[in-house]
C-alpha cells in the first residue's frame, strides 16, 4: 500500500498534537495517510498501553489514516541505533510516502528530538538499495520520501513552513480528545500530570491560533525541515 504521508510520533499521542491538521486537511482533498507510533507510551503516568492503543486506533479513524502501527520501541529509553533504524526503514519502504511527518527536533520529552533524530536517518538510509529489509518474508524496494519536516510540539521553534488547518480545526480536536486517557479530564482520578492540565489542553488553541497569525489565517501547523526545499512557482508560496 502506497502513502502519501506517513507520520511517526514517538508517543502515541504526538501526531494528533502536532500535525493532526495537516494529515486531516490532506485526507480531505483525497491524499492517503497512515500514521506510525514509535512505542506504546507504557511509561505514561495514567492509561496504560492497552488504552492507549485503543486510543490510537480510534484518533486514526477520525483522521481518516489507512493504517496505524506500533513498532514496540521502549518508553523512554529506546536508542536511535541499527535495530530502530531498520524498524523505521522497513515501515517506510511498505508504505512508499512521499512525505514523512515527525517529531520536534528539540522538546521537553527526549524521546522526541530522539525519535525526530531516528526517523531523519531513516529516511535517507532507506533510499540505499545495499540495506536490505524484508516484510511478511519478501525483500522490499528502496524507498527515500521526497520531503521530511518536523513538527512543533512542547517548545516554541520558528516554523519554516505554516499550514493552515483552519477548515479542520474541529477534526484535529476530535482525534486529539480520543486520547481521553491523557488529557483533561476533571472527572477523572488518575494522576495528575503536565498534560492533563486545563493550561496545557486551553494551551492547544492558544499555540495554533498563535501559528495560524504568522500564516495569516485562523488555526495553523507549523514545521521545520533540515533540507531546503525547491520550488519552480513563487505562487507555490502562497
Amino acid at each position: 500500500m502506497k502513502l502519501n504521508i506517513l507520520a511517526f510520533g514517538a508517543h502515541p499521542d504526538d501526531v494528533e498534537l502536532g500535525c493532526s491538521g495537516a494529515i486531516a486537511a490532506s485526507v480531505k482533498k483525497g491524499m492517503s495517510a497512515g500514521i506510525i507510533d514509535l512505542t506504546r507510551g507504557e511509561l505514561g503516568s495514567r492509561g496504560n498501553a492497552e488504552i492507549r492503543a485503543t486510543e490510537a486506533e480510534a484518533a486514526a479513524n477520525i483522521l481518516g489514516c489507512r493504517i496505524r502501527e506500533n513498532l514496540g520501541l521502549d518508553d523512554g529509553f529506546f536508542e536511535h541505533d541499527k535495530i530502530a533504524r531498520l524498524l523505521v526503514i522497513e515501515a517506510i519502504r511498505a508504505y512508499q510516502p512521499d512525505i514523512v511527518f515527525c517529531n520536534a527536533m528539540d522538546d521537553r520529552h527526549s524521546d522526541h528530538g530522539r525519535g525526530a533524530d531516528l526517523v531523519e536517518a531513516a529516511s535517507f538510509l532507506s533510499g540505499l538499495i545495499k540495506i536490505e529489509t524484508f516484510r511478511n518474508g519478501e525483500l522490499q524496494a528502496p524507498w527515500r520520501p521526497k520531503l521530511v519536516l518536523h513538527y512543533m510540539q512542547d517548545r516554541w521553534i520558528q516554523p519554516d513552513i505554516i499550514f493552515n488547518i483552519s477548515d479542520v480545526w474541529d477534526v484535529r480536536m476530535e482525534s486529539i480528545k480520543a486520547h481521553k486517557s491523557q488529557f483533561y479530564d476533571p472527572a477523572s482520578d488518575e494522576p495528575a500530570t503536565y498534560i492533563s492540565s486545563k493550561g496545557f489542553f486551553d494551551g492547544i488553541e492558544s499555540r495554533a491560533r498563535e501559528v495560524g497569525r504568522f500564516g495569516q489565517c485562523l488555526y495553523a501547523e507549523g514545521f521545520s525541515c533540515k533540507r531546503p526545499i525547491g520550488i519552480s512557482d513563487l505562487s507555490m508560496l502562497f
